[in-house]
């Protein structure tokens, strides 16, 4: 697939994207996913937890309820982008400095082998944010592709561009988004292999699926306003980590 949105042609096959919580998607692959869906790619997603350990607001998402709330808005989000292939794998989620269950292991690599993906996009080993829980499906993805992805598979790990992290950075890091204060991936264009600029259709199609995680995106529009958040949502960057060899 080659859509009119990629810096560079690429064709994505079957995409297999492994998450930690429901938004994870969102933010980093709305578009490609929609793109590849469109296209009439496979397109499967993966998210470990039903982010019950992540309530913006203790009165209004109690802990008690919010992985059911949380649930509710990834259904609608997938739906949105045109996923219809999506699996949780029901782990518990606690905060982002605690790992998750590696029972999540067994089950990444038993889908990775189902599923036989093409392209397989997750978190880099920083874990975008540092977060502990996105460290942990890093870990599984990898190895999961290593022993279980057909030859010729990709494994990307998400980035962000030098550009927009100079843009955007400053009101992700002011809103306290990286664990410990860490700095996240960021690339030169250069040194970037998957990269989708959003505009038009797309991007409004991007900016409306996420908004279905309103238990999660208030304080993130309030952070950056409205204009250049969504202006903030208008590129999804990968690198190229592995491709699968005999």
């Amino acid at each position: 697939m080659v859509g009119p949105g990629y810096r560079r042609a690429v064709d994505l096959g079957t995409v297999l994207g492994v998450w930690a919580h429901p938004d994870d998607e969102a933010y980093l692959s709305s578009g490609l996913m929609a793109q590849a869906a469109a296209a009439g790619s496979r397109v499967v997603c993966v998210t470990a937890t039903r982010g019950e350990g992540g309530s913006t607001d203790l009165d209004r998402w109690p802990p008690q309820t919010l992985a059911d709330v949380r649930t509710g808005e990834l259904q609608r989000c997938l739906s949105m982008l045109g996923v219809q292939e999506h699996t949780f794998l029901d782990l518990p989620d606690v905060d982002w400095h605690t790992p998750l269950s590696e029972e999540g292991a067994a089950e990444v690599a038993s889908i990775m082998a189902d599923v036989a993906p093409d392209t397989v996009l997750t978190f880099g080993p920083d874990g975008m944010t540092n977060h502990e829980g996105h460290k942990s499906v890093s870990h599984w993805a990898t190895h999961a592709f290593r022993r279980h992805a057909p030859i010729g598979a990709r494994l990307y790990y998400a980035v962000q561009s030098t550009p927009w992290g100079e843009e955007f950075l400053p009101s992700l890091q002011k809103l306290g988004a990286f664990r410990d204060g860490a700095d996240p991936p960021v690339l030169a264009d250069e040194e970037i292999d998957l990269d989708l600029v959003l505009t038009g259709d797309l991007l409004d199609l991007k900016v409306a699926a996420i908004r279905e995680h309103e238990s999660q995106v208030e304080g993130l529009i309030a952070a950056f306003g409205e204009a250049d958040w969504s202006r903030a949502m208008a590129r999804e960057s990968f690198r190229l980590a592995e491709t699968k060899s005999a």
